[in-house]
């Protein structure tokens, strides 16, 4: 299973219910993903989404909430108090192991390209994932706000978008996505109105005026509370923790007479960064992590628990009422299954060769499992493109494409394995040859899934029915050759194949 990643988009809207209840729909629309969090803010017109799964079905649920808010937010209708640039203004994936960051960088380059051919809206990528070291920082890209950026696409070659049109979307102006390591979002409000004040203090903390590293800040004004605040991100809680940035903005609140009303947490942080804000505000003179009861509770069941789970959540993925995985996926699990059949009567026999390429085979069976649910995915987002879009119809022949090229090979693959196992049958230990021939029955099941979902395929496309004619004709005769091997009495010693039962 590929490493999770996290995705934590910003869209300008923050007071319409119906709309938030929108982009929470399109993201958990997609399977195997999940929404952790989400928080609306009226003053700063803008919500924050939090959700994870793995990286594909992550940038899958991106893009449709992007697609969501794209139809449903109007920038010329849009007042709030944050820096925005674009109905969606800021799509960041971000790694959850330390080797996700190239899956994290995959995706917001795929996602930047869909939107730009898709929805006509300029993409510019940011933080690692940046193509230029002038859009790396956030604030760069939204400078001078949305007449600024156009301005620079229109005077400036090096600002021209990475993806999409060279001009900004007439409703959802810009969008920033990149790859960034996790950052916490954390605001002071203090007991004032005068926002002077507010952005006085954030100039004096903030990293580019000198101030605390790996902090941005800037002073905002909550006018249905009647007070101002100091919103904060921390690039890196470990050099700048967050007690570290509340006492910052605490004693320049205190020189300038103005007392700290509260502070509030903004989506998602580590659990490092809370035990290290507890530590520092009960000056505990050191926090062992296995004190945490939940983390000992963790520690002591976790030799219970199943260690993995995946098969036992593929059958539960199959059996809901998600459209993926289905068919296809299942041909594929069956080929893997015959091709482990296989592997442990040629590993008893040391048939290494044999071993080898079973174990190929398997290897490529186990990745067209997942290629099958995502291929039939971007075939329904395909569909769901507005009709009046001109690209709606070449997306919708490259996705078919893929979800008929895939079953089709897992067809082939599944006829070789059989072959595979048929010619080593006769050389394995006795004891395993009926679990041999389980595994060709196995194969022949998954040809023939993976063939009647390209067949059904091919009815919907007539160019693609010609093109991949000679391909499915090809894998129906070595079906046909399987079924004939597996039925019919081996010319060596009989009763270890399957007999022909009655018609």
């Amino acid at each position: 299973m590929p490493p999770l990643i996290e995705c934590v988009p910003n869209f300008s809207e923050g007071r319409d219910p119906a709309v938030i209840e929108a982009l929470l729909a399109a993201v958990t629309s997609v399977p195997r993903v999940w929404l952790l969090h989400h928080t609306a803010d009226s003053d700063h017109h803008r919500s924050v989404l939090t959700f994870a799964g793995p990286p594909d079905a992550v940038g899958e649920a991106a893009l449709r909430a992007v697609t969501v808010a794209t139809e449903m937010i109007d920038l010329r209708q849009h007042e709030g108090v944050h820096p925005r640039i674009g109905a969606t203004d800021v799509v960041p994936f971000v790694p959850m192991h330390d080797d996700g960051m190239a899956d994290c960088l995959r995706v917001a380059r795929w996602m930047g390209q869909e939107v730009g051919t898709r929805l006509g809206i300029p993409v510019f990528l940011y933080e690692d994932a940046a193509s230029h070291p002038a859009r790396r920082q956030l604030e760069s890209v939204r400078l001078g706000g949305l007449r600024g950026l156009a301005s620079r696409i229109d005077t400036d070659p090096s600002w021209l978008p990475d993806f999409g049109p060279p001009h900004l979307h007439p409703t959802a102006g810009a969008l920033v996505v990149g790859a960034r390591r996790p950052l916490i979002a954390f605001n002071v409000n203090l007991k004032t109105n005068d926002l002077s004040i507010a952005k006085t203090i954030a100039k004096s903390i903030r990293q580019s005026n000198g101030g605390l590293p790996c902090l941005k800040a800037i002073g905002v004004e909550l006018a249905s509370r009647g007070i101002v605040q100091v919103a904060m991100n921390l690039t890196d809680y470990r050099v700048t923790p967050m007690s570290q940035a509340f006492q910052a903005v605490q004693a320049e609140a205190v020189k300038l007479g103005v007392e700290v009303a509260g502070s509030e947490l903004i989506g998602l942080a580590p659990q490092a960064a809370l035990d290290q804000a507890a530590v520092a505000a009960l000056h505990l003179e050191r926090l062992d992590p296995g004190q945490v009861l939940e983390t000992r509770i963790a520690a002591a069941t976790a030799s219970t628990k199943i260690k993995d789970p995946t098969l036992a959540d593929f059958l539960d993925a199959v059996a809901a009422t998600e459209p993926t995985p289905a068919g296809g996926s299942v041909a594929a699990l069956a080929g893997a299954l015959a091709t482990s059949l296989g592997i442990m009567g040629v590993r008893l026999g040391h048939d290494i060769e044999s071993e080898h390429r079973l174990t190929q085979m398997q290897h490529r069976l186990r990745e067209l499992i997942q290629d099958d649910a995502d291929a039939y995915t971007q075939l329904l987002c395909a569909y769901r493109i507005p009709k009046q879009n001109p690209d709606r119809p070449q997306s919708i022949t490259t996705a078919l494409n893929r979800a008929t090229d895939i079953p089709i090979e897992i067809a082939e693959l599944a006829c070789e394995v059989g072959r595979v196992i048929y010619t080593c049958i006769p050389s394995v230990k006795q004891a395993v040859r009926s679990d041999m021939t389980v595994g060709m029955i196995m194969a022949i099941a998954a040809a023939e899934g993976g063939l009647h979902t390209a067949s059904v395929n091919t009815q919907l496309n007539q160019e693609l029915k010609t093109t991949e004619s000679a391909r499915i004709a090809r894998a129906i005769r070595n079906l046909e050759e399987l079924k004939r091997l597996c039925y019919t009495p081996p010319p060596f010693e009989s009763g270890h194949l399957i007999q022909p039962g009655p018609a």
